[in-house]
C-alpha cells in the first residue's frame, strides 16, 4: 500500500511529521476472543504505521480504519481480577474522592464498570457509566441504587449527561479524531470552573524507551506523552491542573477544568524529547524485538515449554508482531471469562492458571512487570518454579530478576 500523500495530524492540525514504525499485519482487536483456533487465526488483520507529529507531539496510526472494529459485550478487557490492579484503582479513586468531593462522576468508556463502582462505593457519589462493552448483569455493588449504566459510544446524544466529575480513562487512546472527540467532551462539560475532567491513558514515553513493540496495537490509534495530552486538553480549552504519571510510569493522569488554558506546567515542556525519543526508538526497537524473538525460539529448540502470563493486547501484539506459534505453549489469565478461549492473530489458547500444574511450563513470559510478584506468589503456590521474564528493553537485565 502506497503511503498517504499528505497526514493531517488529528490532535493539531498540523503536516508537519514522519512515519517511523509499521506492522505489514496484525489482528484488528485483541481483546475479542474467539471460541476456536481456526476461528482466531482467520480474523481480520490491518496495517499499521506510526506517525509523529512534529509541532505537537502526537503519535498516530494513521492507516487506521475504525469501521472495523467490533466494541460490545463480547470485549473482555477487564484487569479488575488482579490484586495488583485493584489496589491501584483503588487508591486512584480514593485520590479523587479525596481531591473534588465528587457529587456526580460519569465515567466515558467505562469497560466492566469496575472502576466507577468503586469509586461510588467508597463515597456517596452517583455514579453514570457509559461503554459498549458493558454488561450490567455482570455488575453487583452495595452502591447499586446510585449507579446508571448505558451500553453505547459516548458521543453528541449524551450531551445532556451532567456531572462535576468527568473521568475518561483507557479510552481516548482507541479514538482516532482525538481533538474532535475532546471538542465534543468540552462542549458538554459546560463552563462551570468546579467541574473536573480527569482523564488515564498508556504513556507513550514508557513505550519509546522500551523499545515496548508489545505495546502498540490496533485498537490503540493514538498514542501520548505528558506533553502531547497537555496541549490537546489546551487547545479545546480544558485547562490542565494536574499531569503525571502513575502505575510504575505506564499510564498517563491529567485533570482539568473549563476555561482558556494558561500552560507552564513543566511536565508538558518534552516536545523536544519526545522527537528524540522516537529517533532512538525507530533504531533500537527491531534489536529488542531480535532479542526476545531468539529467546523464544532457542528455548523452543532446547524443547522447553513457554508460555505467555497474561493474555490481553500486550500478548496479543507480542505474539503477532514477532510471528510466533508453536513456539509458545499456550497463555494463560486469571480472568476467568478469558479461560478456554483463543486470542485473535496467532490462535493461542487461554488456560486457567490451574492447567500450569498439568502443562509444567520451563519459562514463564509475564506480559506486565509489575506483575511480576503476584504472578510469582501464584506460581510458587501451584508448586512451580519455572524461568519468569518480563517483557522489557533488555531481556538480560529482565532475566535477572
Amino acid at each position: 500500500m502506497s503511503s498517504p500523500a499528505e497526514t493531517v495530524c488529528p490532535a493539531c492540525g498540523s503536516v508537519h511529521g514522519r512515519a517511523f514504525y509499521r506492522v505489514d499485519s496484525i489482528p484488528v482487536h485483541s481483546v475479542l476472543l474467539m471460541d476456536s483456533r481456526d476461528e482466531a487465526r482467520e480474523y481480520p488483520r490491518r496495517e499499521l504505521e506510526l506517525w509523529f507529529c512534529e509541532d505537537c507531539g502526537f503519535i498516530h496510526n494513521r492507516r487506521f480504519d475504525a469501521s472495523v472494529h467490533e466494541y460490545s459485550p463480547k470485549c473482555e478487557e477487564s484487569q479488575a481480577f488482579s490484586g495488583t490492579f485493584n489496589k491501584f484503582a483503588a487508591g486512584l479513586a480514593k485520590d479523587y474522592i479525596e481531591r473534588y468531593e465528587p457529587k456526580t462522576a460519569l465515567e466515558i468508556g467505562c469497560g466492566k464498570g469496575d472502576f466507577l463502582v468503586g469509586l461510588c462505593e467508597l463515597s456517596d457519589c452517583k455514579g453514570i457509566g457509559i461503554d459498549p462493552g458493558l454488561q450490567p448483569e455482570r455488575i453487583e455493588s452495595s452502591a447499586s441504587d446510585r449507579l446508571e449504566w448505558i451500553v453505547d459510544f459516548y458521543d453528541e446524544r449524551y450531551k445532556h449527561l451532567q456531572a462535576d466529575l468527568v473521568l475518561c480513562r483507557h479510552t481516548l487512546e482507541h479514538i482516532g479524531p482525538v481533538a474532535d472527540f475532546m471538542r465534543g467532551v468540552r462542549g458538554a462539560v459546560g463552563d462551570d470552573p468546579s467541574t473536573v475532567v480527569a482523564f488515564e491513558l498508556p504513556d507513550v514515553e514508557t513505550i519509546l524507551i522500551e523499545n515496548g513493540f508489545w505495546d502498540i496495537y490496533y485498537e490503540h490509534c493514538s498514542y501520548f506523552t505528558l506533553g502531547s495530552l497537555s496541549r490537546l486538553f489546551e487547545h479545546v480549552n480544558l485547562t490542565p491542573h494536574r499531569l503525571e504519571k502513575c502505575f510504575d510510569d505506564q499510564y498517563l493522569l491529567i485533570d482539568s477544568r473549563p476555561g482558556e488554558a494558561k500552560g507552564g506546567l513543566e511536565a508538558a515542556e518534552d516536545l523536544e524529547r519526545t522527537r528524540q525519543q522516537v529517533t532512538a526508538f525507530e533504531k533500537g526497537v527491531q534489536t529488542t524485538m531480535a532479542s526476545w524473538r531468539d529467546f523464544v525460539t532457542e528455548a523452543h529448540q532446547r524443547g522447553e515449554k513457554t508460555i505467555l502470563w497474561g493474555s490481553g493486547s500486550k500478548a496479543v501484539a507480542f505474539l503477532t508482531t514477532l510471528g510466533f506459534d508453536e513456539e509458545i505453549a499456550c497463555m494463560t489469565d486469571i480472568n476467568p471469562y478469558r479461560h478456554d478461549k483463543f486470542v485473535p492473530g496467532s490462535g493461542h489458547e487461554i488456560v486457567p492458571p490451574q492447567k500450569l500444574r498439568d502443562i509444567k511450563p520451563d519459562n514463564v513470559i509475564v506480559m506486565n512487570p509489575i506483575y511480576l510478584e503476584e504472578i510469582g506468589k501464584d506460581l510458587a503456590e501451584m508448586g512451580l518454579t519455572p524461568h519468569m521474564v518480563a517483557v522489557g528493553p533488555d531481556l538480560q537485565r529482565v532475566r535477572a530478576i
